[in-house]
Formats: C-alpha cells, structure tokens, sequence
C-alpha cells in the first residue's frame, strides 16, 4: 500500500499532503479525549508493534506480497484520532529512514493508511459490533471485519487518486481491479492479525481497550455476580 515517489503528478501529491496535515493537526486536537494517564502508553505499544508488523510481508500470490496496514488495529485499541497518529508517526519514520513510501508521497500514505485506514476500520467495527451481542467477546471479530474492509475501501481511494493523478501509463479501471483483487486478500491477513492481536489484548486488559470501554463495567460485574445456586 505504500505509494512511492514520483507515482502520482506533484499537484495530487500537494493536496493529499494538504489533507494529511489538517487531518493530522485536528487528530492531535481529538486525541486528547481519548487518551489519560492511564492508556497514553498504549498509544506507544501500539505504534511500535504496527512499525514491526510492516516489517514483516506475507505472500498473496503471483509474485505479490502484503504486510499489515494497522488502521482498524490502532483505531480499536487506542481510538481512531489517536490510531491515526500512531500510524502517521510510522509512515513519516519509514518515509524519512527506511525510503518506504517516499517523501513526496507522505501526505498520500498518510490520507490512505492513517485517515481512511483507521476510520473506515474503527466505523466498520463500531457497525458490526452495534448488531452483535454486547459482550466483550464480540470486539475481536467486530475489529477483524473492520480491518477486513479497511484495507480495499484504502486501496479504491487510492485508484482515485491515480485516476487524478496518476504517472503511470496504465488505465485506471485496470488499477481498481488489480488493486481491490489483491488488497482484498491482504485484508483477510489483517482481519487474521487484527482479531488475534485484539482477542489477546482484551482477554488481559480488557480496559486498556478504546473499543471495549463501554463493556468493561458489565463484564466486571459478571464476573463478580454469583449464579443462582452457584459457589462463591
């Protein structure tokens, strides 16, 4: 998903940089009612397992590898505006020390992989976890379907984007095809990755978890209420 330099024309990647920064300056802004001292260090934990885990690429086929985005995974964990900081803060380190991604193409990593990523996967999951059953045992597979269709619903953006402004000598119809054909594969190893990582994390900090807080409380008194005719 990491668009390199110089794939789309200087004016599409000025106004993608454009969005990138006002989306990052007011997620800083909204971050600050998700976060307290409490799960501020989990913003950290997170960045850094989504920096590892994009170090790691997983075959899909034909040649083709993928590698996790994070989107749906940060914004569950931390929350979407702080979720998109996370991965704001990875693509500008890879961008700036690792030439993943590029630095003109920044701002469009960032609109893609930060800003759609992560509230197409957090709007998704807050859906599918509306109609499940309120327990906590309902975010893990309500985080992997977001994370499932985040990463195609990112790749459809970008294919407007190259229908914009695109360099290369290809027809766009034929990017949105190749593009949603192999992101959709790719999505199921982050629905895998995301629902395995989030199952754990609630199964032992269920309250370090953006989007089990509502849960919490119930489950604390579940856990605390004796059955009728049980033992204490």
């Amino acid at each position: 998903m990491h668009v390199p330099d110089g794939f789309l024309d200087a004016p599409t990647s000025v106004a993608t940089a454009v969005v990138a920064a006002g989306g990052v300056a007011f997620a800083l802004r909204k971050a600050r009612t998700e976060l307290d001292d409490r799960t501020a260090p989990m913003a950290g934990l997170v960045a850094a397992f989504i920096f590892a885990g994009q170090m790691i690429n997983f075959p899909v086929g034909a040649g083709t590898s993928g590698h996790l985005l994070g989107g749906a995974l940060a914004a569950v964990l931390v929350g979407p505006w702080t979720g998109a900081l996370c991965i704001s803060v990875v693509l500008l380190v890879q961008a700036l020390f690792m030439a993943d991604g590029g630095i003109t193409a920044l701002g469009t990593n960032i609109v893609l992989m930060a800003l759609v990523g992560c509230f197409t996967g957090y709007l998704v999951f807050r859906l599918v976890a509306a109609v499940l059953p309120k327990r906590l045992s309902s975010i893990a597979p309500a985080a992997a379907i977001g994370a499932l269709l985040s990463v195609p619903v990112a790749a459809a953006v970008f294919t407007l984007l190259f229908a914009v402004g695109g360099t290369a000598p290809v027809d766009a119809s034929d990017v949105l095809v190749a593009m949603l054909g192999w992101h959709t594969v790719i999505g199921i190893g982050e629905a895998v990755v995301t629902g395995l990582v989030v199952a754990s994390v609630v199964a032992v900090r269920p309250d370090l978890v953006h989007g089990a807080r509502t849960l919490v409380p119930a489950a604390e008194l579940e856990i605390r209420t004796v059955p009728a005719g049980g033992q204490s």
